[in-house]
């Protein structure tokens, strides 16, 4: 029997590549010709496109999964379930997993690729056990990774585990592309020796041997490969659809593809790449062996560089991918997949941007040092772990068993703010309270492309405007360097910024005010959080530097402030 292929363009592609920032107008002309091509399903949700969909696009999520429903009739529609995380980077309430899942299926889901971070079993079995009552494909994922702690015999087990809960298909999710064809060829012969259900076979080509590894392991026994059109293939994204069908053609694996509709799909592709061009980047479309040491996933590494554009630290880059396993290995190797990917990367950005390790520790690396995302593959660093928590104890019970039932109060919540239009829209807010409530109220505007005219047609993309600090004998400038009709450059020397008064905490990077944990006329010590930020989708303390009293606060909940701005004056 031939390999079957779950196409992945419409998600896991471009959320590798371009930060998830694909547009729905985009995918559905092309959608009817993906539907003839007879793939085992296409991955269209879920990871990270629910929350770009509504924080850079100005797309209802759940629109997108209906309108592509609506014109694909006959493949399976595929989504990346993160278990008890759903699509955000936290574990939900019982409640909230089981009506999210319902509503998934309603919109058009008919296969859950269900994992967790940690391949901690107990944050995946109540997501199977309720996908499984609404009786569609659920696929058990094993997040692949190579550490002291990871081995073979470990990763088949977790296969029989999955299998006997019930699962449909195991799929073999190398979010990094760190198998090696070896690796591939044992890990294959290893599960398919203990499970009788289908396995699929998913790597990422950001070490460059995913092509050689998808071909081993179908020669081992894969049943499904995951690939994507060449256009948003490759680089950290999956090896392309119509390469590995036509590898395969006329062998006993042939997919049964055909090929000049894959190359007419192909082609379409090719064009849209254009319109996206200035988001690829020399560090997602090239591959690196070094991966097989920071073992950075695509989806990660795309938005990594993103993140450090936004915070105007991309010099830091080749710092921070050095950090990277260091952190991980203090956290005891977690698998690099959302959200351990974000925990851990974060992280590492923070302890570069600050020039302290752990000075500065986002919310959700004290949750995980607590046990709320589940049970670390190895021990915690013990002294990292007395820094961050001090003397409180991790927990030792599923965590979501410790999350009391919560749709009632959201709904309450958003009932009262008037965001509630249809049942998603609850979800919505659930997922991303934050974000949801700007969203559903109208008031976020889609982030803007460069003209897809220019792009397409070959035009290099435009020159942006960049700014530099530069020391000159010992005084700083703020320099700007801006391309004036692609001709000339012209340069601008900014005046010194004014000294900070005294007392001001400012803010460590760039981001969203979500909470300020003061007023004026508070008293603080030194250490006390004064306002919680949101930067690189994660939550961060800023602390107060200063004892004394609040005199003055100069932001307001929501507002984008940038590094270095004053936040609070503390007299």
């Amino acid at each position: 029997m031939g390999i079957q292929i779950t196409d992945t363009t419409l998600r896991d592609a471009h959320q590798s590549l371009i930060a998830t920032r694909m547009r729905t107008r985009d995918m559905l002309p092309i959608t009817e010709q993906l539907d003839k091509a007879g793939f085992f399903s296409l991955e269209v949700w879920g990871g990270a496109t629910f929350d770009a969909c509504i924080r850079f696009l100005n797309e209802d999520p759940w629109e997108r999964l209906r309108s592509l429903r609506k014109k694909v009739k006959n493949t399976r529609l595929q989504m990346l379930l993160r278990g008890q995380n759903l699509v955000g980077y936290r574990h939900y309430a019982d409640d909230v997993l089981r009506e999210f899942i319902r509503l998934s299926v309603k919109n058009g889901i008919d296969v859950f690729r269900i994992f967790d971070a940690l391949n901690d079993i107990r944050n995946m079995e109540l997501s199977i056990k309720v996908a499984k009552e609404h009786k569609v494909h659920v696929q058990g994922a094993i997040c692949y990774t190579v550490s002291p702690v990871h081995s073979t015999e470990k990763f088949a087990e977790m296969a029989k585990q999955l299998e006997n809960l019930g699962c449909d298909s195991i799929c073999i999710k190398d979010m990094a592309g760190l198998i090696s064809p070896t690796a591939s060829d044992a890990l294959v012969k290893a599960i398919k020796s203990k499970v009788k259900i289908p396995l699929n076979f998913h790597s990422h080509c950001s070490s460059g041997m995913a092509p050689l590894s998808h071909y081993a392991a179908v020669l081992a026994g894969a049943d499904i490969l995951d690939t994507a059109f060449s256009a948003f293939g490759w680089g950290t994204s999956h090896p392309p659809t119509e390469s590995m069908a036509a590898a395969f053609k006329d062998t006993p694996y042939d997919s049964g593809l055909d090929l000049e509709l894959l190359y007419e799909i192909g082609e379409y592709f090719a064009t849209l790449s254009g319109k996206y061009r200035v988001l690829f980047t020399a560090e997602t479309t090239r591959p690196s062996i070094n991966v097989l040491v920071h073992q950075i996933p695509g989806g990660m590494l795309s938005n990594l560089v993103s993140q450090l554009k936004e915070q105007n630290a991309l010099d830091k880059y080749s710092t921070v991918l050095e950090e990277v396993p260091r952190v991980r290995a203090e956290l005891g190797y977690p698998p690099l997949v959302t959200p351990t990917s974000q925990i851990v990367g974060i992280q590492a950005v923070l302890n570069v941007l600050t020039g302290k390790r752990y000075k500065q520790v986002t919310e959700e690396v004290k949750n995980y040092l607590l046990g709320s995302y589940g049970r670390p593959p190895a021990p915690i660093d013990e002294k990292i772990r007395k820094q961050v928590i001090g003397k409180e104890t991790p927990i030792a019970v599923r965590p979501a068993d410790l999350i009391p039932l919560e749709l009632e109060k959201l709904r309450d919540e958003a009932h009262k703010m008037g965001i509630l239009h249809q049942d998603e829209d609850l979800m919505t807010y659930a997922l991303y309270p934050q974000v949801a409530v700007k969203f559903l109220r109208g008031e976020l505007k889609e982030e803007a492309l460069p003209s897809p005219a220019a792009a397409v047609k070959g035009a290099a993309p435009p020159e942006l405007p960049m700014e530099f600090a530069v020391d000159v004998d010992g005084e700083v400038f703020n320099v700007k360097v801006s391309s004036v009709g692609g001709k000339t450059i012209e340069v601008e020397k900014a005046k010194q910024p004014a000294e900070l008064p005294p007392g001001a905490v400012t803010a460590p990077m760039q981001g969203m005010i979500l909470g300020i944990k003061v007023k004026a006329g508070d008293k603080v010590k030194v250490g006390d959080v004064v306002v919680m930020i949101e930067a690189m989708k994660m939550q961060n303390e800023v602390l107060s530097p200063f004892g004394g009293v609040v005199k003055e606060i100069l932001v307001s909940q929501g507002q984008v402030i940038n590094a270095g701005d004053v936040l609070v004056i503390v007299e």
